[in-house]
């Protein structure tokens, strides 16, 4: 999440402007830090959930307005439709992402971070050429070390800590197959922190 957030920074999308940043799968792990996240550098931050009762959770976060996912899941709906972003976070790929990408404002950057919907992008050219919108991959698993060190650093100095509490939840290594089906079902919101630790099981 601070590593998108760094990259629509890096892309000279800065907090103060008039279009807010999209943020997809904005529930989730990556979606939450991301909004909170945001939010605390002064960024406006629109979310997308299909969670009815989760508004509260994301409004707490700091969104400043709530979008039914479903409204960008059917994919872009012309190569450029209106400007209604100036940048994104999206953890959700497929065609979220290529909805996100036509609706991006000029110079804009979407940071691509997960694909939660999917690997496949259906998209033009059109929002690179006539836009100079700029999707940024996201690569935590190979991020060269000083941009590790970057993001760290950055994390402890603005990630509020009660905020992180709040999106977390804690469960042991014996869960971890019920908890993994409840995300997969759409049942669980913010971080599911895992706890390993205690007696191993014997061995079969």
């Amino acid at each position: 999440a601070m590593l998108s957030v760094l990259a629509i920074e890096d892309g000279g999308v800065l907090p103060g402007g008039e279009l807010a940043i999209a943020v997809s799968g904005a529930t989730g792990g990556v979606g939450s830090m991301a909004v909170a996240l945001l939010a605390g550098r002064g960024y406006r931050v629109t979310a997308a959930t299909g969670k009815a009762d989760a508004h509260d959770y994301l409004r707490g976060l700091g969104a400043t307005e709530i979008v039914d996912r479903h409204a960008w899941s059917d994919g872009a709906k012309r190569p450029l439709d209106s400007a209604a972003f100036a940048g994104a976070v999206d953890a959700v790929g497929s065609t979220t992402l290529a909805h996100l990408l036509s609706r991006v404002d000029r110079h804009g950057v979407v940071a691509a971070c997960g694909l939660a919907a999917g690997p496949d992008l259906a998209t033009t050219v059109m929002p690179f050429i006539l836009r100079g919108v700029r999707l940024q991959g996201i690569d935590s698993n190979t991020c060269p070390l000083a941009l590790r060190n970057r993001a760290w650093a950055a994390l402890a100095a603005e990630l509020d800590a009660s905020k992180l509490q709040s999106l977390s939840t804690e469960v042991a290594l014996d869960d971890v197959i019920d908890w993994a089906d409840r995300i997969l079902r759409g049942q669980v919101r913010g971080r599911v922190v895992v706890r390993v630790g205690g007696e191993a099981e014997p061995s079969r």
